[in-house]
């Protein structure tokens, strides 16, 4: 079959295989291992021949779904706690599809009116579901690391302004360069991004008080007031990865104002602290940031890929993003170019998804998850507490518990190595994910709750299985333990 309109018919035909493979998919997963044994050797070779001929729409999507039954990481099963993924609301799924299916390109408002007025829409209910002021506006990305790009790029561009240099224009070679503060929080995203902003990862100085990175709130007065107001760019951190830490925002956006810096809040999970009143004060002060990223394919859990910035309108010049082609209208505010806002100009549709989940569950039901993760998350506390051979290391604020594996009778030398090969153990098992860190000096697990499906007994496999694990690896000099008495 040379050509694919010979195979126009099987469009229907297609569609109906996929949604059936899918429902089959999605039904297993509260019950699948999130990893399936031997699912690498399953996998096709990484070298074959192109085929000549081809077989037809059909039978390529039956091997796709063969192999996504077979090998297919459950990332939005219930038990998938690692590096901090959400899953995919019914509504959000859907949507997905109807984005492939309608397939627009939100490069500028006459490419998809539809498109845009959706992006339109969701941002300014993102701004709402997380209470901040009406005049910042933004964008959706592929995810953090872009969401940090453009917020970081405003505020590169903010800077360069004080300075009298147009960034994009110019470039950094015509200004002095950039000061960038942060805590020991700060993700790579971030640092990736400002890399390719050309101001540069290793320009920024991390102000930590302790091994845990937590801020040195004074170095930081001090460091700003050095500047004498020359323009620099303070990083707060929402959720720190391996503990769900939070920089004092609020602190830090009084400094920024204080002393002329630009602020930008990476809040990539730890955005939605602001949703549950038990948690908001650690994310209050955000609302006084330039800027602001989170990522949705964590905890507002869309399919992959979604991310989005919020700037402040009045501070963000768009220069770096500007088209200069006469056939891409730029737009206005009532009927905006998006392609102009950040650094993709083909964008798929991702508004669908977030408009739908935003639709169907509302500002309650996105409460009511993020407070049912929060107890999870405690209810994984106790658990780890409960059991002398698990030591938590940090304290729990939002969705994250940061422990280990410590077995009497092992040598503190031991305690690194011994973790990372239960870490193995653990991802290689496949019945629950979740992956090592280092914390503090100390190779620890991270497990993050903010995946809709996970419920209780799903916390207690993770405990569970980690300690039949464990139990195979106890050193020969350490002696079986029972259970603390649950706090």
């Amino acid at each position: 079959m040379a050509d694919p309109l010979d195979s126009k018919h099987e469009v229907e035909q297609a569609l109906e295989l996929a949604a059936r493979e899918a429902a089959r998919y999605v039904a297993g997963l509260d019950a699948d291992p999130v990893q399936p044994q031997g699912s690498d050797a399953a996998l096709p070779p990484a070298r074959s021949s192109l085929p000549e001929e081809g077989d037809g729409s059909l039978r390529p999507i039956a091997e796709l779904a063969r192999l996504g039954h077979a090998t297919a990481t459950r990332s939005s099963g219930p038990r998938f706690f690692h590096f901090v993924v959400g899953g995919t609301t019914p509504a959000a799924l859907g949507a997905d599809w109807l984005a492939s299916t309608l397939d627009q390109n939100v490069v500028a408002w006459p490419s998809s009116p539809l498109g845009a007025r959706l992006e339109q829409v969701t941002l300014d209910w993102l701004r709402q579901l997380f209470d901040l002021p009406p005049e910042f506006d933004g964008v959706l990305t592929t995810g953090g690391t872009m969401a940090n790009f453009v917020g970081l790029a405003a505020g590169r561009d903010w800077c360069a302004g004080r300075q009298g240099v147009s960034a994009a224009e110019q470039g950094l070679a015509a200004m002095p360069q950039i000061p960038v503060f942060s805590s020991g929080h700060i993700h790579a995203s971030a640092l990736k991004a400002l890399s390719l902003l050309g101001v540069g990862r290793g320009n920024v100085r991390k102000l930590a008080a302790d091994g845990t990175g937590r801020l040195d709130l004074a170095a930081l007065g001090s460091a700003l007031r050095a500047l004498g107001g020359a323009p620099s760019i303070v990083v707060a951190n929402a959720g720190e990865v391996n503990s769900g830490a939070f920089d004092p925002i609020d602190d830090m956006a009084e400094l920024a104002e204080r002393h002329g810096a630009w602020l930008h809040v990476d809040g990539a999970f730890g955005l939605f602290a602001r949703l549950a009143p038990r948690s908001a004060d650690l994310a209050a002060g955000a609302e006084r940031a330039h800027s602001v990223a989170a990522d949705g394919h964590k905890w507002l859990n869309v399919p992959y890929d979604c991310g989005f910035a919020l700037v402040r309108r009045a501070d963000w010049s768009i220069d770096s993003y500007a088209g200069q082609a006469a056939y891409l209208p730029e737009g206005d505010d009532a009927r905006p170019g998006f392609g102009f806002r950040g650094p993709e100009s083909s964008r798929r549709a991702r508004a669908l998804a977030v408009w739908a989940t935003l639709r169907a569950y509302g500002r309650s039901g996105y409460r009511a998850m993020v407070e049912r993760h929060l107890d999870l998350a405690q209810r994984l506390a106790a658990r780890v507490d409960a059991e002398p051979e698990l030591e938590r290391l940090a304290e729990v604020p939002l969705n994250i518990v940061c422990f280990r594996w410590k077995p009497e009778g092992a040598e503190a030398e031991e305690l690194d190595e011994l973790n990372r090969r239960l870490g193995e153990e653990l991802l290689h098992d496949g019945r629950v994910f979740a992956g090592t860190t280092v914390y503090d000096g100390k190779v620890a697990f991270r497990p993050a709750l903010s995946n809709w499906r996970t419920r209780e007994e799903d916390v207690d496999l993770l405990v569970d299985v980690l300690l039949e694990l464990a139990r195979s690896m106890r050193p020969a000099t350490a002696p079986p333990t029972a259970p603390r008495a649950a706090p």
